[in-house]
C-alpha cells in the first residue's frame, strides 16, 4: 500500500478526503498509524475562515511546509516506523503527539519555554497532521501512553493539556473559587482541570443551555447563562460577595472579558485562554486599583506527562466530553458542519480505522 486517505484543507469551506502518498520518516522522525483524532476549535476556524495558521503565502520557516494541508493535531496512534537516529521509540509503541514545532535556535526553547519560541506552529496546521491513516512527526513530539489509557482518551490529551496548563498558570490554591466563561471543549476541560487542582467552587457560563448541562454533568458547582442580566450578582452571591479568585476566559469576546474582569475579586487573576478574534477594551486603572493580574497563555509546555496521569487516574474523565465518533469520510458533514450547527456537540473524534 503506497497511498492512504487524508482530510486535506484547500480553502475555507473546502476540505477534501482524498488519496495521498503515505509519508515516510526521515532522520529524527516517527511514522504513526493514527487511531483516533479530534476536531479542534482551531481546525473549525480554518474550515470557516482560513487560512489563519496554515502557511499559504510563504513556507513555514521550521519545515518549509506551504499550501494544502492535512489537518489534525489532537490524535493518538501506534508507531509504525522510526527514522534514523530514533532509539527511544519502536514499532508497536502506543503514543500521543504534542504537536508543537520547536525552534531550537530560539532562546525561549533553550529555557524550556518552547511554546514562546519564534515561528509558533503545529502539526496539522504548519505541517501535515493526523486526519489520515498515517502521519510523520518529529521524535521530540512523541509521548508514550499509559497502558491503562484508551486511544479515545489519548486523542483528548492535547486539548486537555491546554486546560491543565491554563489552570496551572493561574497559580490556583486548594479551596479557591474559579469562574470559567465558555463551555466549549476547552472551557469544559478547564472545569475538569480546576476541580482536579482543588477548586472548591467552579462557575461556568455560556449562551448555550446544552453546554451548560454538560458543564453541570462533569462537576461544575454552578452554571449560569452568560446573557443573564444579573449575572454579576449571581456570581458574587456564590463567592461570599467577594468574587472568584480566578477567571479563565475561554470565550474570548468583549462581553466575557468585561464580565470576568469586573467580577474577579480584588487581588484575583484573569487568565486569557481563548484566541481572541478582536481587540478588547480594558480598564487599566481598575486593574491597578484592585491589583488584578491579567495573564495570557498559549497552548502548553512541559505538561503532557502530568495531563496523561490526570486522565489515566480518572481525575480528568475526558471521555465524558466525547459526543460522537465518525469515519474520516464523514469529517465534513458529520464533523465540521455538525460542530457549527449543533451546540450539543462537544468533542467529535474521527475513528481512522472505521
Amino acid at each position: 500500500m503506497k497511498t492512504m486517505k487524508a482530510a486535506r484543507w484547500y480553502a475555507a469551506k473546502d476540505i477534501r478526503v482524498e488519496e495521498v502518498n503515505i509519508p515516510q520518516p526521515k532522520a529524527g522522525q516517527v511514522k504513526i498509524a493514527v487511531q483516533f483524532a479530534g476536531i479542534c476549535g482551531s481546525d473549525l476556524h480554518e474550515y470557516n475562515h482560513g487560512p489563519q495558521l496554515i502557511p499559504m503565502d510563504a513556507p513555514y520557516p521550521l519545515n518549509g511546509h506551504q499550501g494544502v494541508t492535512t489537518l489534525g493535531h489532537e490524535f493518538s496512534g501506534i508507531i509504525e516506523e522510526v527514522g534514523e537516529g530514533v532509539t527511544h521509540f519502536k514499532k508497536g509503541d502506543r503514543v500521543v503527539v504534542e504537536p508543537i514545532y520547536k525552534n531550537f535556535d530560539s532562546p525561549f526553547t533553550t529555557a524550556g519555554q518552547y511554546n514562546l519560541g519564534e515561528h509558533l506552529g503545529f502539526i496539522g496546521l504548519a505541517g501535515d497532521g493526523g486526519f489520515a491513516n498515517y502521519v510523520v512527526v518529529e521524535d521530540y513530539m512523541v509521548h508514550p501512553m499509559p497502558t491503562s489509557m484508551t486511544f479515545e482518551q489519548g486523542a483528548m490529551v492535547e486539548p486537555a493539556a491546554v486546560a491543565v496548563y491554563a489552570v496551572m498558570q493561574s497559580n490556583i490554591q486548594l479551596g479557591e473559587t474559579v469562574f470559567i466563561s465558555g463551555a466549549g471543549p476547552i472551557g469544559l476541560l478547564c472545569t475538569q482541570a480546576a476541580l482536579a487542582a482543588g477548586a472548591s467552587t467552579v462557575i461556568v457560563t455560556d449562551v448555550a443551555e446544552k453546554r451548560l448541562e454538560k458543564a453541570k454533568e462533569i462537576g461544575a458547582t454552578h452554571v449560569f447563562n452568560a446573557t443573564d442580566a444579573d449575572l454579576h450578582q449571581k456570581i458574587k452571591a456564590v463567592t461570599d460577595q467577594l468574587g472568584p479568585h480566578i477567571f479563565l476566559d475561554c470565550a474570548g469576546v468583549q462581553a466575557s472579558y468585561t464580565t470576568g474582569f469586573n467580577v474577579v475579586r480584588n487581588g484575583g487573576t484573569v487568565v486569557l485562554v481563548a484566541l481572541f478574534g478582536q481587540p478588547v477594551q480594558h480598564d487599566a486603572l481598575q486593574q491597578v486599583l484592585r491589583e488584578i493580574t491579567v495573564k495570557g497563555v498559549i497552548a502548553y509546555r512541559n505538561i503532557f506527562p502530568q495531563t496523561m496521569k490526570l486522565i489515566s487516574s480518572g481525575q480528568m474523565p475526558v471521555e465524558k466530553l466525547i459526543t460522537n465518533k465518525i469515519s474520516l469520510d464523514e469529517i465534513v458533514d458529520r464533523g465540521f458542519e455538525a460542530l457549527i450547527k449543533n451546540p450539543s456537540e462537544v468533542k467529535i473524534l474521527i475513528d481512522i480505522a472505521k
